[in-house]
């Protein structure tokens, strides 16, 4: 928990790089402003960034847990804080807050295969949880990962991908919606590589990450071959604002999602999910 006047201070931390992830998207290197100080936090979670005279923005971490002396935001520039953000040179300055929110669950899963169901920048906050399980390897079973894009040039984190999809230990399967140049891999979205995935379904854990419409078929999908409700897991990233759960912009249902989201298990939050209006 953060004390409420300690969560709203920004500490000026240092652009280390900005990486094109593709023609939409990017990544930043982030470094403490100093030396002494580490970016602690668990797969899941999220910051606000701060760009200054500009605004604030909530952003999922995409890096390495294990690796707290650098922190990894990857974002669309949709707005006016990303466009600036990708506009940020080396060595800028740019405020960071957090980590909040709850984190996806690894240390209840242990001991079951995990399936780890993403669309298009849905990727950035599972790639954590990733890290996290291969580091940790013989701790689960199956690790597999079902991942879509909307064209093989949205594909993000292609060097993560080649790397995971040589391990022996490790299954990954892509998908776009749409086909271009050279792509010779599966078409069509992503709910459709669920019911040849190599996952027990009675001893398994689903993290799911991705637009909402993609979540619920996904869930479809997993209620088909088995996986109960309780051993589903969604990131609902929506309409966060300040972090901490007093706008008010993010709630969901009875909760906050910045604050007891943006991991839920699916099971508690299967009446709002469905409802596309809330």
């Amino acid at each position: 928990m953060h004390d409420t006047a300690d969560a709203m201070i920004f500490r000026p931390s240092l652009i280390r790089r900005v990486i094109k992830e593709s023609h939409d998207t990017f990544s930043l290197e982030i470094e403490p402003a100093t030396p002494d100080r580490l970016f602690h936090f668990a797969p899941g979670q999220f910051n606000m960034l701060y760009v200054y005279g500009v605004g604030e923005v909530p952003i999922s971490i995409s890096g390495d847990p294990t690796q707290p002396k650098v922190l990894i935001h990857t974002t669309r520039e949709v707005g006016t804080v990303t466009r600036a953000m990708r506009g940020l040179k080396v060595g800028s300055t740019i405020g960071v807050r957090g980590p909040y929110g709850a984190s996806w669950p690894v240390d209840k899963i242990t001991g079951n295969d995990v399936v780890l169901v993403t669309g298009g920048i849905g990727l950035a906050p599972l790639r954590p949880v990733i890290y996290y399980l291969l580091a940790n390897r013989e701790k689960y079973g199956n690790i597999v990962l079902l991942y879509g894009a909307r064209t093989p040039e949205d594909i993000l984190f292609r060097k993560d991908l080649e790397k995971w999809r040589s391990r022996f230990d490790f299954e990954a399967y892509l998908t776009v919606d749409r086909a271009t140049g050279s792509w010779k891999g599966n078409v069509g979205v992503v709910t459709q590589l669920i019911k040849r995935s190599p996952f027990d379904p009675l001893h398994c854990a689903a993290l799911v990450c991705g637009p909402e419409i993609m979540m619920r078929f996904t869930v479809l999908e997993l209620e088909k071959r088995g996986v109960r409700h309780e051993n589903i897991y969604l990131s609902m990233e929506r309409n966060m604002k300040c972090g901490i759960g007093l706008c008010g912009h993010c709630q969901l249902g009875g909760s906050f999602v910045c604050k007891d989201g943006p991991v839920y298990r699916y099971d508690e939050i299967i009446d709002v999910l469905m409802k596309r209006e809330l």
